[in-house]
């Protein structure tokens, strides 16, 4: 698809009708796509949500040729919670995040990440990241998480990315995020030496991979969501061991 960026917008979600445009996204994304469930999702309606969406920050890429009265002018999520908003964050139902939260450094969960079909790759993303970027800046944000997925729930399938994930990008210990210990997966499946490290990083979605390219670790153990049909790993971004030009983009007093 040829994207005319002169018709793309982004911004925060400040209107019902945005926010209920991010929802639809959301369930044609995880739900209709990627065959997610969960409990307080509008299967008539078609809308994604959770508890923690009211008090989400939902910053969207808006396509001004898309139709506004049928909710399909959104065209990119990302799904922000700043620290100190409520008492607890959407990941920690997956990964105990305690060493995050009592380090007192600012705070920021990602989540919910989506693009609309016909969109992926290059200009939408893009949108994306510079708008997360300011958002990081001008809040002082520093530090970064939150779970991204594999899609599906084999295991064994996902076992040279999962182990290549954590043999390559563990968290060092003062950002070592850990699985709850109910639902702890093991990631270290493979060997260094058993892994192929190419079809490793072929079989890793790009939104991972994203965040390992700007200096992003992965935490210790995976999580199978059985709702969302995913696998979970945690990832964390601390600004101040981002490598140098992705941290010069995200850190306070930078220029765009």
């Amino acid at each position: 698809m040829d994207l005319d960026a002169a018709h793309l917008t982004l911004g925060l979600a400040t209107t019902e009708e945005d926010r209920l445009a991010a929802e639809r996204l959301r369930y044609e994304v995880f739900i209709e796509e990627l065959g997610g469930d969960g409990d307080m999702i509008d299967h008539d309606g078609r809308f994604e949500r959770d508890r923690f969406d009211p008090d989400f920050d939902h910053l969207i890429l808006v396509d001004g040729n898309r139709d506004r009265s049928t909710l399909d002018h959104v065209v990119g999520v990302y799904r922000l919670l700043p620290g100190g908003r409520r008492d607890r964050f959407y990941s920690e139902d997956e990964y105990d995040i305690s060493l995050l939260v009592e380090s007192g450094r600012k705070l920021l969960e990602l989540g919910r990440t989506c693009v609309r079909q016909g969109y992926r790759g290059g200009l939408a993303l893009h949108f994306l990241w510079t708008g997360l970027a300011d958002y990081v800046r001008e809040r002082d944000i520093e530090i970064l998480f939150g779970v991204a997925s594999f899609h599906g729930r084999d295991i064994d399938a996902l076992a040279e990315p999962l182990s290549h994930l954590r043999h390559s990008y563990l968290a060092p210990p003062g950002l070592r995020v850990r699985a709850q210990e109910d639902v702890y997966q093991p990631m270290d499946l493979l060997a260094p030496e058993e892994i192929d490290r190419v079809a490793a990083m072929r079989a890793t979605p790009a939104l991972i991979k994203s965040y390992l390219k700007l200096g992003g670790f992965v935490g210790d153990g995976a999580f199978v969501d059985h709702k969302f049909n995913t696998t979970d790993v945690c990832l964390v971004i601390d600004i101040d061991l981002m490598k140098p030009a992705a941290r010069a983009r995200y850190s306070k007093g930078s220029e765009t």
